[in-house]
């Protein structure tokens, strides 16, 4: 059982290198993202996947996977990635949407949020690392399609950025039991605009229109929340909410990473 879940993982990991896709070569996609495609993803204390944090070898090369994102910086290429590869498995087990706030990196823990940069122009953009690579040596991180659009790096193809870890939260995770304290004082989500917003809770993607109707059938007997699996880009997005109180919205979220679902997360309206 092991071997075989370590095959697995092994094939996971090597998601932006396999030559399993439906097309040879990437390509832009038909359409330019939407301004709600273009909000930064949120930084969020998630528990580290089950997928994708092991020490990994693509193309006979060693890769160390981080267990902390704590203080990390990085300055390089970026490159972006995202027809060939929208719909296929992260390394993590998500589903890449090339339309999400996401990207890939060679070593940092899945998931961890980035503040990227664009040197050249200073815009810059927060994403959400669950994917592995780019197996480039002179590049550090690959953008997903709407993240290159914002950093306007779409042209040119790479660009010079700087990367950095957002981890505010990762210092109230435990890694070992899976579990997430998210306490805010109540007086403070009251003045701080963060939680005057509508989010929902993304439990997972998929392209089967039977899985998705399934399991928002056995959300909905087991939670009060509005269930529902919106179909974009041939994906369907099981999610719950949207819910505006914060102590509901991070017990759910907890529940749900202690249940079958490590990769649920977040998500703003």
């Amino acid at each position: 059982m092991k071997n075989i879940i370590y095959l697995l993982t092994l094939l996971l990991l090597s998601a932006c290198s396999s030559g399993r896709y439906q097309y040879a070569y990437d390509s832009t996609p038909d359409r330019l993202p939407t301004q709600s495609e273009l909000k930064d993803a949120i930084a969020r204390a998630e528990s580290h996947s089950r997928g994708g944090n092991r020490d990994y070898r693509v193309r006979g090369i060693d890769y160390k996977v981080l267990s902390s994102a704590q203080k990390f910086e990085q300055v390089g290429v970026a490159s972006w990635y995202g027809k060939k590869f929208h719909g296929h498995l992260t390394s993590n087990g998500e589903i890449y949407d090339m339309y999400a706030m996401s990207a890939a990196h060679k070593s940092l823990p899945l998931p961890t949020y980035l503040k990227v940069t664009n040197l050249a122009n200073h815009k810059s953009v927060i994403v959400r690392v669950n994917d592995r690579g780019p197996f480039h040596q002179n590049r550090i991180v690959d953008l997903s399609y709407s993240a290159a659009y914002k950093l306007d790096m779409l042209k040119a193809g790479t660009a010079k950025v700087k990367i950095t870890a957002i981890t505010q939260f990762e210092e109230k995770f435990n890694r070992k039991t899976q579990k997430t304290t998210l306490a805010i004082a109540n007086k403070k989500e009251d003045k701080n605009p963060l939680f005057q917003e509508k989010n929902i809770i993304q439990v997972f993607a998929t392209s089967k229109l039977d899985l998705a109707k399934k399991t928002a059938q056995i959300l909905s007997k087991q939670y009060s929340q509005a269930v529902n699996y919106p179909k974009k880009n041939g994906i369907y997005r099981i999610q719950i909410g949207p819910i505006s109180n914060t102590t509901t919205l991070n017990k759910l979220l907890v529940e749900l990473k202690q249940s079958n679902y490590p990769n649920a997360y977040l998500r703003s309206l």
